[in-house]
């Protein structure tokens, strides 16, 4: 158990392994024979080794299964941790690459304005601090209240019909939002596609936004306006979407579902996570 086993077995020296065990059990059979005989037991030499090797090799297993079980043990723990900072090293990256992709385009869209309408600008750096005190306090922990999302994304829709006069949007919800806890930032990405794609210079253009909570599941639907140039134009896509997919197949695994809808003025997504 602590010499062969550790240091020939977990090394992959199989051969060596076997060959010890029989030359241990070859050494020590004298002695057993020779107690026996000492002890007053009458045996003959071919049932002594016949017993004694079966005795033997008990030991042996039973020895041997006790450290394996003790290494698996070890092993599975091992790579539990490993899978955990895995998993947690790659959801922060991918949050930390959907950050600065919404950063980048509302940074952007005040760069433009400040030229057209300075006063809209300023309303939009102004909420544009509250964002970033959201993401630096708020969504850095594991998980947020879903009612802090909302807001969040309230206010992201706000700044957007700031910036453009012909835009409209709702957020519903149904149920029991109160305590829900969500991972910070899953449902931005969706909005902030459903934002961009549904962007018409000649019309007026809008996002419609639902969440409600019915027996154990969370359902988001996120439903924009496409314009009518564009209407033959797939679904929003890129690198924050594609992210998001991800952090959802890490933190909900086999516990979400996710669909659109593309019509020709319309296109829709709909995510339901089991919580």
């Amino acid at each position: 158990m602590y010499l062969l086993v550790p240091h020939l077995l977990f090394r992959n020296k199989h051969v060596r392994f076997v060959a010890a065990i029989a030359l241990f059990i070859a050494i020590a059979y004298p002695l057993v024979f020779f107690n026996y005989q000492a002890n007053g037991f009458s045996t003959t030499p071919y049932w002594g080794v016949a017993k004694y090797v079966f005795i033997s090799l008990v030991w042996v297993a039973a020895s041997t299964a006790i450290k394996l079980f003790q290494r698996w043990l070890i092993d599975s723990r091992r790579i539990s941790e490993l899978e955990h900072l895995t998993q947690s090293a790659e959801l922060e990256q991918l949050k930390n690459q959907i950050n600065p992709h919404f950063l980048f385009n509302m940074l952007n869209n005040v760069n433009v304005l400040t030229q057209k309408d300075p006063q809209k600008a300023s309303q939009i750096l102004e909420k544009l601090s509250d964002f970033l005190r959201y993401q630096l306090y708020d969504s850095a922990r594991p998980k947020v209240l879903l009612t802090s999302e909302i807001r969040f994304i309230h206010d992201l829709l706000n700044m957007e019909k700031i910036r453009r006069d012909n835009f409209e949007f709702t957020i519903s919800n149904e149920g029991q939002l109160t305590g829900i806890q969500v991972a910070p930032l899953l449902f931005m990405t969706f909005v902030e596609n459903a934002v961009k794609h549904s962007l018409d210079a000649d019309n007026g253009s809008w996002v419609h936004i639902y969440f409600g909570v019915h027996e154990g599941e969370l359902s988001f639907k996120c439903t924009n306006s496409k314009p009518r140039l564009e209407a033959t134009l797939p679904g929003p896509g890129g690198l924050g979407l594609t992210n998001v997919k991800r952090r959802l197949s890490l933190l909900y695994p086999d516990r979400h579902a996710l669909k659109s809808e593309d019509s020709a003025q319309t296109y829709s997504l709909s995510l339901i996570i089991k919580l």
